[in-house]
């Protein structure tokens, strides 16, 4: 169906608010966008930043009458006649639209990553069939894709590997299709569990993949292998946590991290692991090594 996309700017400290009102006058979803184009904000497990200036946009039916809505929040202090924008919206499924983007990709030597609705290129090759939903996670962002090549160059035959912040479950379903044995999966968001295990049962590898919110996550474990793409602050505020997963000798490879973002993540994991190399693709970054 068509929309009425109302947006209007704000700050941190107005957007929750403006969010509430928004819903009282019949708004049907809202998000928080960053008016700057700021790249990364980074939350704690349980918060929900948001950006220094926030733009609150909210999405109404086509036949809503917009005047009382507008009245409703000047009357409330949240418009003026300048700090918001009304616009008519296309008949789209908003959730899909990314699809048109999304196409077959390879990472390293074997791996494919296929969207699920297409014919993969390589039958011979190690696919990856993939439908992200609503969660984080489809290769073509450089975080996700530096992580790919990091497990295509690795040997996981019989291997325990944890995916810490899985979303779509891209990185736990790649590393069981190349070799690995066991793979536990750990993400705050209900719906990247939810992703995970449709994509798992796609991929007909379901009863090797073990799903947990933190609070839920076995503690009796060590793995050979942990990758965690999530985000730099809570790299560093979590090193303890990733850590423990990981047998002496083991892998890590973490992501998320802005290149200016790297030597302070370092320091959190240099502590326990001897690192390699920062690995770059565009502004983002790759940090592995061997705990020792």
């Amino acid at each position: 169906m068509p929309w009425i996309q109302l947006k209007i700017n704000a700050t941190k400290d107005s957007a929750e608010q403006i969010s509430d009102l928004l819903m009282e006058t019949g708004c049907q979803a809202v998000t928080f966008l960053d008016r700057h184009d700021t790249p990364v904000f980074e939350p704690l497990l349980g918060e929900t930043p948001l950006w220094g200036d926030t733009d609150v946009q909210g999405l109404y039916d086509a036949s809503a009458d917009m005047a009382p809505v507008l009245d409703f929040l000047r009357q409330a202090k949240v418009v003026d006649d300048d700090n918001y924008k009304l616009d008519q919206l296309e008949d789209k499924d908003w959730e899909r639209e990314w699809m048109k983007d999304f196409h077959p990709m390879q990472f390293g030597e074997r791996l494919w990553v296929c969207p699920s609705w297409t014919d993969v290129p390589d039958p011979k090759a190690v696919n990856v069939l993939l439908d992200p939903g609503l969660a984080f996670g489809t290769g073509t962002h450089p975080t996700t894709a530096l992580c790919l090549k990091w497990l295509d160059q690795l040997d996981l035959s019989g291997k325990t590997v944890v995916d810490f912040g899985c979303g779509s479950g891209i990185l736990a379903i790649a590393a069981i299709k190349l070799g690995a044995e066991r793979v536990v999966g750990i993400d705050i968001d209900p719906q990247a569990l939810l992703a995970s295990k449709d994509n798992a049962e796609r991929n007909a590898v379901a009863e090797k993949l073990e799903l947990y919110l933190p609070k839920d996550q076995p503690s009796d474990f060590k793995a050979d292998i942990v990758v965690a793409n999530i985000l730099a602050g809570p790299l560093k505020e979590l090193s303890d946590i990733i850590l423990a997963y990981l047998k002496p000798k083991g892998s890590i490879a973490l992501s998320g991290i802005l290149e200016e973002q790297s030597e302070a993540v370092l320091a959190a994991y240099q502590t326990q692991c001897d690192m390699d190399a920062v690995v770059l693709d565009q502004e983002w970054c790759r940090l592995s090594g061997i705990k020792r």
